[in-house]
């Protein structure tokens, strides 16, 4: 089964756009897997229920892997992917162990992903000094993706005003990749999102 990683900075929209594409996709109710520490524990949720208790707008939300197993229609037949999502990335090196232990877990999901969704928020790409803000991990993880066939690069908030400079400069310097604007809030951009997944399974 291919694999599909969410990656991204704290606050990028990585949990509720993992939910609600899995939804847009037809995944009803979620069965969310959680890993953490060599564990796997799974719950099932509504839609309105999984938004409420697996995202927050405080950094660091989430603190392990989140799988989710979704069906694509497919060029013969449907197909099954995990869609994964992760513990934000931040520079440096976090004081707080469980989000050091989240973000190595990440990192090694990471290697094994058969694509990579990078998402970054638009309406946050100019606030300097918080963790939103494009930076030096966004720069990397679209180095190591650019390796990759299936590395796309999703402009998250796109239905805020701010957003529309930052996919501008998004895609100024992110020249060299796809970058697709969404909103996972209101499932902006889902079509395009779902014809590139199709593409690469």
């Amino acid at each position: 089964m291919k694999r599909c990683i969410i990656i991204g900075k704290p606050n990028a929209g990585k949990t509720l756009f993992t939910l609600n594409f899995a939804a847009y996709l037809g995944t009803t109710p979620l069965h969310v897997a959680f890993r953490q520490d060599n564990t796997t524990n799974w719950k099932t949720y509504r839609l309105d229920e999984a938004v409420q208790q697996l995202t927050s707008s405080k950094p660091h939300h989430t603190l392990g892997l989140q799988e989710l197993i979704v069906t694509l229609p497919a060029r013969k037949g449907a197909k099954r992917i995990q869609l994964i999502d992760t513990c934000g990335l931040v520079e440096g090196i976090p004081a707080e162990q469980d989000i050091r232990r989240a973000m190595a877990a990440t990192l090694a999901a990471v290697r094994d992903a058969h694509l990579i969704l990078h998402i970054i928020d638009a309406s946050r790409v100019k606030a300097a000094g918080t963790v939103e803000a494009l930076g030096e991990v966004d720069y990397q993880v679209a180095q190591f993706g650019q390796l990759r066939d299936g590395y796309l690069i999703l402009a998250n908030k796109i239905d805020l005003p701010e957003a529309k400079e930052g996919l501008d400069i998004i895609a100024r310097e992110f020249a060299a990749h796809q970058v697709i604007p969404i909103s996972a809030l209101y499932q902006q951009g889902f079509k395009a999102v779902k014809q590139f997944v199709q593409r690469h399974i």
